[in-house]
């Protein structure tokens, strides 16, 4: 007898008499385990919900194709014989663990549980993270979000995520979209201080005049500040005395009078109104793509995903707090 531990996908195979492979079905195995738990193949068959005589067939098959005899049957009971034991011991665990398994997928699907991996740019997870993630996991303590936050995109099924976040002219369009808060735009600001013995730029050109904090894109570029109005387009390559790419170290530079900061207008908000930086050229920042969340097509998907999606729906639709 040779049951092929090493070999994955053949790990409840057997070898026959002429020495071919024969694949052994789970329920075959289970019914051995029910005789012995049970005593009897009558009882088994009743706890298995099969007939005596179906019972008795697996049985006899599974022998057949092993070559050897698992019980000792007599009218009044069944043992199990020496090869029967050792059978038994091996194959116990091994279903015991596939039961936890399946049981563990099943819980998945009734109550939201297990890690739900999401990808976005930076600026994108500070939106989201008070009105959707951090409500999410109140409402459902059993499941563990792990986001990832990467400036470059990404394939988001093939580097094992279950979603991702980008603005909605980013989203690929074979993915399903749903639309997260109001439009965004850029703000355009510095400290009160900055602006103490210097004129309040009223040109985006002016700017070229003035210390900027620049941004490195994630493929090593230096950005280039977008301006836009009245069907008119800027495109600046400032200059400044410090180059950053991540749009927190950006604000603390600028907040401390280093220079003018180009930034996602969510993430210096709460700096603006209390006045510890001063805005410019607003008319010169229009609109841009709403913030999408957004997956592809998915059967059976977890009870952890599905309320995801319905939470992240009821953001879109105002039933929540909006971003």
């Amino acid at each position: 007898m040779d049951l092929h531990p090493d070999n994955r996908d053949k790990s409840a195979c057997g070898v026959t008499k002429n020495g071919t492979m024969a694949r052994h079905s789970l329920s075959e195995l289970e019914a051995v385990l029910a005789i012995v738990r049970c005593g009897s193949f009558r009882a088994a068959a009743l706890e298995l919900g099969m007939s005596t005589t179906s019972i008795s067939n697996a049985v006899g098959k599974l022998e057949r194709e092993l070559d050897v005899r698992l019980f000792n049957r007599t009218t009044r009971s069944v043992s199990l014989t020496y090869a029967g034991r050792i059978f038994v011991a091996q194959i116990k665990p091994a279903l015991d663990g596939i039961q936890k398994a399946m049981n563990t997928a099943r819980s998945q699907q009734e109550t939201p549980s297990g890690t739900l991996r999401i990808n976005a740019f930076a600026t994108a997870a500070r939106e989201i993270m008070a009105p959707l993630i951090l409500t999410y996991l109140r409402r459902y303590p059993q499941v563990h979000v792990d986001i990832v936050t990467e400036g470059r995109l990404v394939d988001v099924v093939a580097a094992g995520f279950d979603l991702g976040v980008r603005s909605a002219d980013l989203v690929p369009s074979d993915a399903i979209a749903i639309p997260l808060g109001q439009m965004r735009r850029m703000a355009i600001a510095a400290s009160p201080a900055f602006f103490e013995n210097r004129p309040i730029p009223q040109w985006p050109q002016d700017l070229l005049s003035y210390p900027c904090v620049r941004v490195r894109l994630p493929d090593g570029a230096l950005f280039r500040w977008r301006f836009e109005k009245g069907g008119k387009e800027v495109q600046l390559d400032v200059e400044g005395p410090i180059t950053l790419d991540e749009a927190s170290l950006a604000r603390i530079a600028v907040t401390n009078g280093v220079g003018i900061g180009y930034f996602m207008e969510a993430d210096v908000r709460d700096d603006i109104t209390a006045g510890r930086l001063v805005r410019i050229l607003e008319d010169w920042t229009p609109p841009l793509a709403p913030l999408c969340l957004y997956y592809y097509n998915r059967r059976n998907s977890s009870a952890a995903f599905q309320v995801f999606i319905a939470l992240a729906r009821d953001v879109a639709a105002g039933r929540l707090a909006q971003l």
